[in-house]
């Protein structure tokens, strides 16, 4: 079981990139933490996702 913004998801072997396939999020105003480090978006295929992790999505917001 992985940990998405503190939601528990059974998304084991999955990559960050096949996950946020699966969402709503815009890729280009995203940065994804996995257990405390920053994955760059060029990582997003190769970072596989496993059991026990815990990922962060945070979304920007543009405004004035």
């Amino acid at each position: 079981m992985v940990k998405i913004n503190g939601e528990i998801l059974d998304i084991c072997g999955m990559s960050v990139s096949e996950y946020l396939k699966t969402t709503s999020y815009d890729i280009k105003r995203i940065a994804v933490e996995c257990n405390g480090d920053i994955v760059p978006k060029s990582k997003y295929d190769e970072t596989i996702l496993k059991d026990g992790d815990s990922v962060e999505v945070v979304s920007f917001v543009g405004g004035g």
